[in-house]
């Protein structure tokens, strides 16, 4: 991970700041930046994330930025937030813009939610509210694209919107000197807070980084008033707001994990169980698929333990491996049930494991209910301290996602243990069989 700046920024700091070349800029901003701004702004990078707390001066940060080469023929920016409201709300982004532009020789259409600049520059506001509103942006050739508050969307938009950052095919001398930016402010949590954190905060790139902005690197607002307010807030949304704080995460209130021990073993007399919630994708550089996970739960008198999980990003043709091998070394005693998606592409899928795992007692169960439904009694069985994990380093991943729920990116792995748990404390029925027993009985 690289090492992010310090904040706030020194005096002397500041001073090598101001030294170095003087950002591009046409004038519009109101008020000088910030030395944490004008950092940002002269940074030679593709991708930045700026801010983490609140009150650091982020929407600001972002429209200087899409300003700082409008007065370049044909140079276009584009900024996003989640949703159109949000973009028009009294502190949005819009109603910033139309109180730095109004009056100048900029000129505004409502229609196309666009400046346009005398030199035929152009700044566009524009909002990804449902997933496949990002090809809204196809075709499009953009030489700086800003999120605000980019843990709000997913990280197939963004991937998808970093496309969109180029050149047109002849673009010009005085463009081909515009560089390729991609930036955006957020706070920590939301939807997006995993693969913002992972791929901003955790992964080793030169081409991206994170310049943390606090509160206090923002001499515009009355710091102490703002901080107050924010007080305010539960314990998690005030140390993501205050202080910036990736680590911390809001618990969904349907797992905690002080409601299971950790021990070294099951039972050696136990009955288990391997339940399989497959996910066939591949792992791509920067993309945040869904797992394959195969959930192994024992019981023993009313007592439950989970552990090992086996958990991978894998192709089919691996997820065929994987489960051979696993069954193999779980032993033809333990059952193997796999979800069945519906319709008859499910029905296939399990007549192709029962075939791959001869020899072994295979089943697939359709889900029925919500996924927090089907989790809720395994998480009742925990809060009475009737459940124990085994002992691993799969386990810190695991308690983590199951306390994240339901908001968090990724589920596959309560999932897979809820499924083993409602076969084990279920009796062990498919779906199929519950149908066939009920004809019969009719």
């Amino acid at each position: 991970m690289a090492s992010p700046i310090p904040s706030p920024i020194t005096s002397e700091v500041e001073a090598q700041i101001r030294r170095a070349t003087h950002y591009p800029h046409a004038g519009y901003a109101p008020h000088e930046p910030t030395p944490r701004q004008r950092l940002a702004l002269l940074l030679n990078i593709r991708e930045l994330l700026y801010g983490g707390a609140a009150g650091g001066g982020k929407s600001d940060y972002l429209l200087m930025a899409a300003l700082q080469y409008v007065n370049v023929p044909g140079y276009a920016a584009l900024l996003l937030r989640r949703t159109f409201p949000q973009l028009a709300k009294a502190d949005g982004l819009i109603p910033r813009a139309q109180e730095w532009l109004a009056g100048s020789d900029a000129i505004w259409s409502a229609k196309d939610s666009m400046w346009t600049f005398p030199s035929g520059a152009r700044i566009e506001f524009g909002h990804i509210q449902h997933e496949n509103d990002k090809y809204n942006y196809q075709g499009a050739a953009y030489q700086f694209v800003g999120f605000d508050e980019l843990t709000q969307f997913s990280e197939d938009q963004y991937r998808y919107l970093i496309s969109r950052v180029r050149r047109p095919s002849d673009p010009g001398v005085v463009l081909s000197d515009v560089p390729l930016r991609i930036r955006a402010g957020s706070n920590p949590g939301g939807i997006g807070h995993d693969w913002v954190k992972r791929r901003f905060l955790t992964e080793e790139n030169d081409a991206r980084r994170f310049l943390p902005a606090k509160l206090g690197d923002n001499p515009y607002l009355d710091a102490e008033e703002y901080a107050a307010g924010l007080q305010l807030l539960d314990p998690v949304t005030r140390e993501q707001l205050l202080n910036g704080d990736w680590t911390v995460r809001k618990s969904g209130g349907y797992f905690k994990r002080e409601w299971v021990e950790i021990v070294e073993a099951p039972p050696s007399d136990a009955r288990a169980v391997r339940f399989w919630d497959l996910a066939a994708t591949e792992p791509k550089a920067g993309a945040d698929p869904d797992w394959t996970v195969g959930a192994k739960v024992w019981e023993k008198d009313g007592h439950y333990f989970v552990g090992p999980l086996v958990r991978k990003r894998i192709s089919p043709q691996g997820i065929d491996s994987l489960m051979l091998g696993t069954a193999r070394l779980d032993g033809n005693t333990v059952p193997v049930r796999i979800e069945q998606e519906p319709g008859s592409s499910g029905k296939i899928a399990i007549s192709h494991f029962a075939k791959l795992l001869t020899g072994f007692d295979v089943r697939g169960l359709r889900a029925t209910g919500s996924k927090l439904v089907r989790f809720a009694p395994f998480a009742s069985q925990c809060e009475a301290g009737n459940v124990s994990f085994i002992e691993g380093p799969w386990i810190t991943d695991c308690i983590d996602e199951l306390e994240s729920l339901p908001d968090g990116s990724h589920d596959d792995q309560g999932d897979a243990i809820a499924g083993a748990f409602n076969e084990l404390a279920g009796g062990g029925m498919s779906f199929d069989d519950a149908l066939d027993l009920m004809k019969g009985a009719a």
